[in-house]
């Protein structure tokens, strides 16, 4: 795990080995452990490298790297767990190797086969640079689901890209402008998605992507347009059937192996540990091929409702781990906002980044490297909205559909009553108002894709708290492909694998863990587990409106460790921001917040901001999601502005 940064700058730029040395240095806490970069004059091109040391500790794998033939110059963040296989087929080939790094074996990839052939064969997470001396042309490249982060933007002809957006910053020059229809985003979902970023001209480049660039010349736009290597939509297709146990068999060989290939290190390692499916079956797996007992780690609260700290020990005293807890208050919390715009370097407002934060502190005390069980709810159909928004699309022609939407309509007293008799399925309604105009939005979708976009809308309609300013087309409003199109349940998890957990859940994870210099892994995130995932057939994959789905995975959970362990309704990672917003950070809140600041700015619907601002802090509604997202752009408007 490592950060990456550099240019492509047409004519070259002035005293270019500390500008790279600048924007390495601004990223040190991806790679603390030593820092690289190569500048090439006649072509403008120059990479930085902050190295985390992972695999081969020696001087043997630093970077930048390049080929045994000199052809290419490598600066790569991440892992490719399938190098041993991959060197041995090298070896084959007349390769020979100098170090034990995966690095080494990307570079004799690249010699051995197309670009696009190597990238396609690597398993792993990676973000790269690689500049073709022979070709004049730099490639960056993001592994299949986007573990990995990688920005790029332009300026005056020139190209800018690195592992977070603060390497960017150091470039002469580069002075962006806030992209107002990015806000817009973040204020919809809690995040700015795919290619956007909060920047003007900025982009962050999609997963299973790259850009091919040509070298002594202007960025040109056919340079900025990213090319696809590899397809998710390919793994939607049906599989044999089989039954649960014979499902649950090949599953446990899937992940078994690729949790194997992920415990390669030269370093501590050890595993998050919620006590839900998906981190007790990495956690279980792991401690099955582990001689030792595993190191495993957990957050509480103290706050009722919240806590999953007793459910976490109770599996790791069952599967003999070596385990550390850590209870969160509010003081720690209150710590760590002021550092939140820094960390996350685009504004980013998910609440369960706060115990990210404070879990990946935790485990960097003992490990350098922590598996995760993030990815289990999008591939095995985890999220108990999939069975409620599914219900609600299909009886949408109902009469009670038909009441709820008649509702938006009436008068306030009657129409909360309708809404109380039918119910809602939509998440974050907290007041009578939103949820009447997020009944209206829903009552308005005419595809199931734009149902599901309302329904996972915090402010249902932005423009009730921005003034002229549009959303842009982003993954939730892109078409369907044709693998997903007939099928209402794969079109949610469609949307989730490509919007959802590449924006919110690795993203979250990467900055937590790598601001703390601690690598983390996914392993059900392995290529050959999503393609079993998602070929299952229907009747193992199915949710249901209570645990959600995932039954493979809960019954391969069951014969590690007993139903009672961790069997319990679904809550996430989730913490009590609502109620800090009214007593600990309300100061902080309030000043982000004021009147004269909104209206200085001037694109806030400030009255109206205000009124919701007011039912929060009151105690009258719960808005804390939808405020959480404007809070952070605040915050990181005021860091942004410091420089």
């Amino acid at each position: 795990m490592c950060g990456i940064a550099g240019f492509v700058a047409y004519p070259s730029s002035s005293a270019p080995e500390s500008v790279l040395s600048e924007m390495a240095a601004a990223i040190a806490h991806r790679g603390p452990d030593a820092s690289g970069y190569w500048w090439q004059p006649d072509s403008g091109v120059g990479l930085a490298h902050r190295r985390l040391a992972i695999l081969d500790l020696s001087p043997a794998g630093a970077q930048p790297m390049h080929s045994s033939s000199g052809r290419y110059v490598l600066a790569f963040n991440g892992e490719i767990y399938n190098f041993p296989a991959l060197r041995e087929e090298l070896e084959a080939l007349g390769h020979q190797f100098s170090g034990r790094s995966d690095t080494e074996v990307m570079l004799a990839a690249f010699e051995a086969w197309e670009f696009e052939q190597a990238i396609s064969r690597f398993t792993g997470m990676f973000a790269f640079a690689l500049v073709d001396r022979q070709e004049r042309c730099l490639y960056l490249a993001r592994d299949r689901m986007g573990e990995k982060p990688l920005y790029y933007a332009t300026s005056a002809g020139q190209l800018l890209f690195g592992s977070e957006l603060k390497a960017l910053r150091q470039f002469p020059g580069w002075h962006p402008e806030v992209n107002l229809t990015a806000l817009a985003l973040l204020l919809r979902h809690n995040q700015v998605p795919a290619p956007a970023t909060i920047y003007q001209d900025t982009w962050k480049l999609p997963p299973a992507s790259y850009l091919r660039v040509r070298l002594g010349q202007p960025v040109s736009e056919q340079d900025l347009q990213p090319r696809t290597y590899w397809h998710l939509s390919s793994c939607f297709r049906a599989g044999p059937m089989m039954s649960l146990e014979e499902a649950t068999d090949q599953l446990q060989h899937l992940l078994g192996a690729a949790i194997r290939r992920q415990m390669v290190a030269d370093v501590p390692l050890g595993a998050f540990l919620s006590g839900g499916v998906d981190s007790s079956v990495v956690v279980a797996l792991m401690q099955a091929a582990s001689r030792t007992p595993v190191r495993t780690f957990t957050i509480g609260f103290h706050e009722a409702g919240f806590d999953e700290a007793a459910h976490a020990a109770a599996v790791a005293r069952h599967l003999g781990t070596e385990h550390s807890e850590l209870y969160v208050t509010a003081d720690d919390v209150l710590g760590l906002v002021p550092g939140l715009p820094a960390i996350y370097d685009e504004p980013f407002a998910d609440p369960a980044q706060l115990p990210g934060i404070l879990l990946s502190r935790l485990a960097r005390q003992q490990v350098t490297v922590a598996l995760s069980g993030d990815g289990g709810d999008e591939l095995f159909c985890g999220y108990t909205r999939y069975p409620q928004v599914l219900r609600a699309w299909q009886r949408r022609h109902t009469a009670r559909s038909r009441l709820r939407q008649a509702a938006s309509l009436l008068p306030p007293a009657l129409a909360s009553r309708l809404i109380q008799l039918t119910g809602t399925g939509h998440r974050g309604l907290y007041s009578l108002q939103e949820r009447l105009v997020a009944e209206r939005e829903l009552g308005r979708s005419d595809s199931l894709s734009e149902y599901y976009r309302n329904h996972v809308s915090f402010w249902a309609r932005t423009d009730r708290v921005l003034s002229g300013v549009q959303e842009p087309p982003y993954m939730l409003t892109a078409p369907l492909p044709a693998e997903v199109n007939d099928n209402e349940l794969h079109t949610l998890m469609w949307r989730d694998l490509n919007w959802y957990l590449p924006d919110d859940i690795l993203a979250k994870v990467d900055r937590a863990a790598m601001a703390s210099s601690l690598e983390t892994r996914i392993p059900l995130l392995d290529p050959d587990v999503i393609a079993f995932a998602l070929s299952l057939p229907p009747a193992l994959n199915e949710p249901s409106s209570t645990a959600g789905g995932k039954r493979v995975l809960r019954n391969l959970l069951y014969r590690h460790v007993p139903r009672q362990l961790v069997d319990r309704p679904k809550k996430g990672f989730a913490v009590p921001i609502g109620a800090w917003l009214r007593t600990e950070l309300r100061e902080w809140a309030e000043e982000l917040l004021r009147p004269s600041r909104l209206q200085q700015q001037g694109y806030w619907h400030t009255g109206y901001l205000r009124k919701v601002w007011a039912e929060h802090s009151s105690g009258r509604a719960d808005h804390s999601w939808r405020l959480w997202s404007i809070l952070m752009y605040q915050a990181w408007l005021d860091h942004d502005q410091r420089g």
